[in-house]
Formats: C-alpha cells, sequence, structure tokens
C-alpha cells in the first residue's frame, strides 16, 4: 500500500502496525489485543442494500450500508474538485457533527492545495489515515484518526471519509470495497451534480491556453496563435492553476488529463 501523503491533512499518519497487519486479511483481526471486532455487515447485505438504495435514491442509506460494512461509526462525503470554493459547498453529505466539519473545513481546503498531481492521481481507492485538528471536538468513543478513500465519478473526484471507535482496525479489503461501490453509488445517484459539466467554469479562453499549454506552446506562442497579448495568455493560466488549484504548467496539464478537458 503506498504511503502517499493524504490531501486531506499536512499530518497524515503512516498507517501503523496494526492496520499493516491488518492487511492479510480480516481471519487475522481478532489475532491483535488491541483490536475491536464488532459485527460486520456481510457483504451480501450491503449489496442488498444498495440495490434497495438505487431503486429509491436516498443516498444517505447507500453511505450508512457502506460505513456499516467497513465497521466505521460516521461517514462524510465530499467534492475534493470542489474543495477551492467558500464555504462548505464541497460537502454532499455528513453525518458528523457539524461542529466537526466546520472545524476540519480549513484543513481540507489546505491540504488539497499542498497535494501534487501526482499525489492525487496515486490516492485513488488507496485508504489515508489522518488525525482531526487538536481544536476539534469528536464524538463520544470516536478516534481522532480518521480515514478516507478517494474516488472518481466523470470528471468529479469525491472522498469518503470515516470516522471508527478507538482500537477499531479498518479492513483494507473492505475499504477497497467500499471505494469501488461508493463509485458505483455515487455515479448512479449524479452525486457530481451538475457542476461536473461546467469544466470546472474554465472560460473558453482559459481552455484554448490549457489545449497550447499541453501541446508544449511558450506564452509567446500561445499570444500569437490567438492574437492577443503574452500578458494576457499569463492571466489566463493563472487564473487556470487557481481555479484547478494546481501551482505550475505541468500540474495544470496533468490536471487537464487526468480530467479529459484536453
Amino acid at each position: 500500500m503506498h504511503r502517499v501523503r493524504s490531501f486531506l491533512s499536512r499530518r497524515t499518519l503512516p498507517m501503523d502496525m496494526n492496520v499493516i497487519q491488518a492487511s492479510k486479511g480480516e481471519r487475522h483481526m481478532a489475532n491483535f489485543a488491541s483490536a475491536v471486532v464488532p459485527d460486520l455487515l456481510p457483504r451480501d447485505e450491503l449489496l442488498q442494500r444498495l440495490h434497495g438504495v438505487a431503486s429509491t435514491g436516498r443516498l444517505q442509506s447507500g453511505l450508512r450500508a457502506l460505513t456499516d460494512y467497513v465497521g466505521a461509526s460516521h461517514y462524510l462525503l465530499a467534492r475534493c474538485d470542489l474543495l477551492q470554493e467558500s464555504g462548505l459547498d464541497f460537502i454532499v453529505s455528513s453525518d458528523w457533527p457539524f461542529d466537526l466539519v466546520r472545524d476540519i473545513a480549513n484543513d481540507l481546503v489546505r491540504g488539497y492545495a499542498r497535494s501534487t498531481e501526482l499525489e492525487k492521481c496515486m490516492q485513488v481507492f488507496q485508504p489515508n489515515f489522518a488525525l482531526l485538528p487538536d481544536s476539534a471536538e469528536v464524538p463520544d468513543g470516536a478516534s481522532r484518526q480518521y480515514c478516507s478513500v478517494t474516488f472518481n465519478v466523470g470528471r468529479s473526484r469525491l472522498s469518503l471519509m470515516f470516522l471508527f471507535g478507538e482500537g477499531f482496525i479498518l479492513s483494507p479489503e473492505r475499504l477497497r470495497d467500499v471505494g469501488l461501490l461508493a463509485g458505483y453509488v455515487a455515479s448512479f445517484l449524479r452525486c457530481g451534480g451538475t457542476k461536473v459539466d461546467r469544466d470546472f467554469e474554465l472560460t473558453d479562453r482559459e481552455l484554448e491556453c490549457l489545449f497550447w499549454i499541453a501541446e508544449g506552446k511558450t506564452s509567446d506562442e500561445i499570444a500569437m496563435i490567438l492574437g492577443i497579448s503574452r500578458n494576457t495568455i499569463n492571466n489566463y493560466i493563472t487564473s487556470v492553476m487557481r481555479k484547478t488549484a494546481t501551482k505550475t504548467r505541468s500540474e495544470a496539464i496533468a490536471f487537464a488529463v487526468r480530467n479529459n478537458l484536453v
């Protein structure tokens, strides 16, 4: 399992020894004295519940089923591609206490902005563990460590975050299942929303500049192609990097390729 820095927090933790050992299989989980092993939702029952969600369209029921399947206590589904926007609009659905969501929001935004495009790509379906802010008040019995699983729905990137009890070992096998099934549920219920089709609010000119950057053109060459000044081209490129939360032209190109913008 890759030890990649989570986009969610600069205080991301490497998996502790118990979690690493748990990757050997769920049948070994009960061998650890520190493990809390509740009765987990069987996979067949999970699939039945998700089938019901598909017919009713109740996202919260599907997220609760996935939460029960991994043995977590609370879930939060977020749109990673909207983290750079103001407010809490990036939250799709959550049963975390509101104050906790508000406390963690700034950490999520800062952590996502620090991540490179390569790190964001490598995080897909890889469980990441991080700590809640010291000032955050967690629910009774919950660990300050939380787990996130990231997945794509079309051009949108989402992350399903779990709170779990102190001493509980999350199963990597079940987390991988959840990543795949959460992607299915979110896709079926169109959790990407209408913003999936807006090309991340890039204007036509910004998309043109992004295309020519990907073709290896310099600002002077793009200015000549489009018939506008070099300074205007640089302003468009700066706007592209701001909207896509990238730091360099190379990262902007990687973002564009990953999201089928060029």
